[in-house]
């Protein structure tokens, strides 16, 4: 029992832990709600071009998790620590490149290529503040309960981060009408009608210039933010060195260690799971602006829609936080998880109606919530059982968190660049007020098919998942014991 208080962690230390997650949540829900129709319809990028940037930056950036996670495991501790240094000196080359991603160069040629290297720099210097972020769970406290408890928090605030990141981007961006080209028939006319189309373009510069600096405004709210954020991450978080170390402790090597964690049954089988349930929201969110817009037809209404299930996911982390206390983890994941899916099926079945929009949106934050906890809060369940099998391998808590975004990130950066160029197939008019309907019928395959169909799949692989409440609470003691 001492030994367990002075395990115990303060509220203050718990929030202090949690502001650092809303960093990469806030820039991450701009990115992934705006992005894509930022680069379609205001930075005027073609589809196919827009397909490339969006996956080779994801891509890139689920490349760059496992190359943070060896650095860090090679990193030699200080009187800061090991991860925490990480977090400081990647903080002011993040929210630089963040910046130059929102801003339109006045170039004739190269773009893309502006787009795609600060896209990657971003997404670089982010995963430098993220994976050794996620791995501090394993470092401010070695009691199970704690750390939940650390995640809960962590959770709330990093949905709250996704709300924020919503409403400035949408609010801000919603608040200058983007202008758009009545007709699409333009494209496929004679050179009159090309004329015709740079009239309109023309005349509607300013609006566009508009709505370009709308976005900057927003980003640099969203830069304040970050840094805000990260000093309150540093000055208030201790990280412990021993709080993961063991007893029988003895160093390993990143590639003996590589391998030892991706034969851990559980591991595998959690990733797995967890993969196709990150491929459905990701789906979800990267489309989402575009349904709301051409296939519902509530063009000034998405950036609300977008914050109702924001709004929703964040109120009912403390309910799943709950949940999973008193029900089990494995069974939060099948309730939580699974009630999306009559919502998503709703959603494209129903005529277009606001009201039952909002609805649904709602319905379907309180699933996105699970989605967002669930997978940190068990994590931290795999390390300690691979630890008991493995008692004389440590430091290897980077390479759990940081290849568990690698999967996830790596089959996202290939969904969202195949959903774009599908897009472009379909016939997607830049600028365009309307869309012909093959892209309406993508767009609702995209936001709802191909996610129901993911989330079933996953459900199917989670049978799989060996640790429930009574393995954790065997491990817990088993690990007292070595300790």
């Amino acid at each position: 029992r001492l030994q367990e208080s002075r395990e115990r962690l303060s509220v203050c230390s718990k929030l202090c832990y949690a502001v650092g997650g809303a960093p990469y949540q806030i820039t991450g829900c701009a990115l992934g709600f705006f992005l894509q129709i930022y680069l379609l319809d205001v930075a005027q990028v073609d589809a196919f071009y827009a397909s490339i940037i969006l996956f080779a930056g994801r891509v890139w950036d689920a490349i760059t998790d496992p190359m943070v996670g060896f650095f860090i495991s090679k990193t030699p501790w200080t009187r800061f620590g090991r991860l925490m240094p990480w977090i400081v000196l990647s903080t002011p080359f993040a929210i630089i490149s963040y910046f130059l991603i929102w801003f339109v160069p006045d170039i004739s040629t190269g773009q893309v290529m502006w787009y795609l290297v600060f896209y990657c720099a971003f997404q670089t210097l982010v995963t430098c503040f993220h994976v050794p972020y996620s791995a501090l769970t394993m470092f401010i406290s070695r009691e199970q309960s704690e750390r939940d408890s650390a995640t809960a928090y962590r959770m709330t605030v990093e949905v709250l981060g996704t709300v924020l990141g919503t409403a400035i981007q949408g609010q801000i961006v919603g608040k200058v009408d983007t202008p758009c080209i009545q007709s699409p028939f333009f494209f496929s006319l004679t050179n009159s009608s090309v004329a015709m189309e740079e009239l309109n373009m023309t005349h509607d510069t300013g609006s566009l210039t508009d709505t370009r600096n709308a976005y900057m405004i927003a980003a640099g709210v969203i830069v304040g933010l970050y840094v805000l954020c990260a000093l309150i991450l540093v000055l208030g978080v201790k990280e412990r060195r021993e709080s993961s170390e063991l007893q029988s402790d003895q160093p390993v090597s990143f590639l003996q260690g590589l391998k030892l964690v991706m034969n851990h049954g559980p591991y595998i089988k959690l990733i797995a799971g967890f993969l196709f349930t990150s491929l459905a929201f990701m789906l979800l969110e990267g489309n989402f602006a575009l349904f709301c817009t051409y296939t519902l037809g509530f063009r000034n209404e998405f950036q609300n829609i977008l914050l109702a299930i924001m709004l929703s996911a964040t109120l009912t982390i403390p309910f799943w936080q709950w949940f999973l206390t008193r029900f089990g983890k494995k069974t939060a994941v099948y309730v939580g998880i699974s009630s999306a899916i009559p919502f998503l099926i709703t959603v494209v079945l129903v005529d277009s109606n606001l009201f039952v929009t909002y609805v649904v949106a709602v319905a379907a934050g309180i699933s996105v919530a699970a989605a967002f906890l669930l997978p940190w809060s068990m994590l931290p369940d795999v390390v300690d059982d691979f630890k008991l099998q493995h008692p004389s391998s440590h430091g290897h808590e980077a390479i759990f968190f940081s290849f568990y975004v690698f999967f996830t990130k790596f089959t996202a950066g290939v969904s969202l660049g195949i959903s774009t160029l599908s897009l472009d197939f379909a016939g997607y008019q830049t600028r365009g007020c309307s869309q012909p309907d093959q892209v309406k019928f993508t767009l609702k395959m995209l936001v709802s098919a191909v996610p129901v169909g993911l989330i079933l799949l996953s459900l199917l692989l989670f049978k799989l998942y060996p640790i429930d409440e009574e393995k954790r609470r065997k491990n817990k003691k088993a690990l007292q014991d070595l300790r």
